[in-house]
């Protein structure tokens, strides 16, 4: 029924960890058996499920990037059909929350729960909706289970986030500061003549575009997304032909030049004419992305190991909507 919803909301993300009484005990009350906070990955699995055979319509997610990332990997492997995946409202409560930035309901706790019941009860509920492809990586040739979600990266991007998650910076400061000491921790260590070097001389990658042939040599950067906006107007990403395949992305080989004034260029959402007409930076579209490296892929702060074959594929997967407020 269109005018229901269910409620998973992840107790362990940040902002939940502080969650207002009276919120959980409201959603607990109105939602009753929909209403769900699952302890693990199976058991998430188990209520995805439930769900699919109770066709529920409208999906509330109380959680960071991680957090949707899970529950749209479930909801890819289960019983619902492709093409009628339940609709989702994004409430951005985790560590990391980039994908609330361009599709999140825009309200979370108390507020969000009254806002979603009016407007069931007026049967308003699945008006107003952004509509993205979520990226589904996959183990070509493997037995695993593919995974959902919406930025990704390797390269530098690997080796920022091995900074990231380094207990000194993840015992010790909120996101947004974590952030900004990874940024320039990571910056201060390619202006570095001691480590300069092993960062530009980037990592050995094989990349293929829509099933075209790999193009092998070492990157410094590749990133790819299927969001169309970052937050804070950090956008670096650019087409030429404006078509949008689905995912959006960033091939940056090694040893770039003039990358300092290329990296302040993209973190404001910019890409000039010099950044475009140097080969050494690549932007497009994409429906289709082959890996083949050695190096593990960063999705959504998730590393994924790329296994024995050393191969990941990335594709546009089934067309989302997504509930703003």
């Amino acid at each position: 029924m269109p005018d229901r919803f269910a409620l998973i909301h992840n107790s362990r993300s940040r902002r939940n960890l502080k969650a207002d009484s009276r919120y959980l005990e409201g959603a607990r009350r109105t939602l009753g058996p929909l209403f769900f906070s699952p302890e693990s990955q199976t058991e998430l699995h188990d209520v995805i499920e439930d769900m699919a055979q109770q066709d529920v319509r409208c999906l509330v997610v109380d959680g960071g990037d991680g957090t949707v990332g899970n529950v749209l990997s479930a909801l890819y492997v289960s019983s619902y059909p492709k093409d009628k995946l339940p609709m989702i409202a994004v409430l951005p409560s985790g560590n990391t929350n980039l994908i609330a930035a361009d599709v999140g309901f825009g309200l979370r706790g108390e507020e969000a729960l009254q806002r979603l019941q009016d407007r069931a009860r007026s049967d308003r509920l699945l008006s107003n909706i952004k509509q993205r492809q979520p990226l589904v990586v996959s183990w070509p040739g493997m037995d695993r289970a593919p995974v959902l979600g919406f930025f990704g990266g390797l390269g530098a991007f690997t080796r920022g986030i091995e900074i990231a998650h380094s207990p000194a910076i993840l015992k010790n400061y909120a996101h947004d500061t974590a952030v900004l000491i990874t940024l320039a921790e990571t910056l201060r260590q390619i202006i570095t003549p001691r480590l300069r070097q092993s960062w530009l001389d980037g990592t050995p990658v094989g990349l293929g575009l829509n099933g075209g042939e790999l193009e092998a040599h070492n990157r410094f950067l590749f990133l790819c997304t299927s969001l169309h906006c970052l937050p804070h107007g950090i956008w670096p990403f650019w087409r030429e032909d404006g078509t949008d395949e689905g995912i959006s992305y960033l091939d940056v080989a090694a040893n770039p030049k003039k990358l300092m004034r290329a990296i302040w260029s993209l973190l404001r959402g910019r890409s000039p004419a010099w950044l475009r007409a140097d080969q050494t930076y690549s932007s497009g579209s994409a429906r289709q992305v082959l890996l083949n490296t050695e190096q593990s892929f960063v999705l959504d702060g998730e590393v994924l190991e790329t296994g024995p074959a050393q191969s990941l594929e990335i594709s546009a997967g089934p067309v989302l909507s997504f509930l703003q407020a």
